[in-house]
C-alpha cells in the first residue's frame, strides 16, 4: 500500500507541475496576442503613409526651387 501512495503522490506532483506549466504558456499567448494587436493598431495605413510622403515631397519641391534659384543668379 505504501508504494501505491508514492506512486499517486509523485503522479499528482507530476500533473500540478505540468498544470502550472501549461498555464504558464497560455498566459504568455495571450500576452503576446494582446501586445500584436497593439502593435498592428499603432501602424500606420496606407493613407497616413501617401499623405506624409506628400508632405516630404512638396518640402523637397521647395528647396528643388529655391537651389534652382540660387544656381541662376550665379
Amino acid at each position: 500500500m505504501e508504494a501505491e501512495t508514492m506512486w499517486n503522490a509523485v503522479l499528482s506532483i507530476g500533473v500540478t507541475a505540468v498544470g502550472f506549466w501549461v498555464k504558464s504558456w497560455t498566459g504568455e499567448v495571450s500576452r503576446l496576442q494582446i501586445l500584436l494587436n497593439k502593435t498592428r493598431e499603432e501602424y500606420a495605413t496606407k493613407a497616413d503613409t501617401a499623405a506624409q510622403m506628400d508632405r516630404v515631397m512638396n518640402r523637397l519641391d521647395g528647396l528643388d526651387a529655391k537651389i534652382d534659384r540660387i544656381l541662376e543668379r550665379k
